[in-house]
């Protein structure tokens, strides 16, 4: 899997950055650009989340450290999920090999009741 795909916040958004938000909330925007953030804002109920999510967090230090914890918790998240469906791979493959065995042993067990019946 791509590294660049574990990052939360680069380049999720198609419609807002996220350092446009991140500069609206600090006010370095123009007011253009304020209007065009805010309609969408208004438009899309998940980036006004987002601007609430963003403006409770504060500080752009306790911010960063929350999305790498975050980053952190996805990718340990994303290794175990690849991990159990590995397991669940080997199992599947490894079943065909016990079916072959389970069937050429009862193969035996039928060849050496027919030659017991025939003695």
């Amino acid at each position: 899997m791509r590294e660049d795909l574990l990052h939360i916040l680069s380049e999720s958004n198609k419609d807002i950055d996220n350092q446009r938000l991140m500069d609206y909330l600090a006010g370095k925007l123009t007011e253009e650009q304020k209007h065009e953030v805010e309609q969408q804002l208004a438009d899309d109920p998940f980036y006004s989340e987002a601007l609430e999510g963003l403006e409770q967090a504060g500080d752009e230090k306790k911010l960063q450290a929350t999305v790498d914890h975050l980053n952190r918790q996805l990718q340990k998240f994303l290794q175990q999920k690849k991990k159990k469906k590995q397991r669940a791979f080997q199992f599947y493959k490894n079943t065909w090999i016990y079916i072959a065995v389970l069937f050429i042993l009862a193969l035996a067990a039928i060849v050496f009741l027919i030659l017991a019946d025939r003695l």
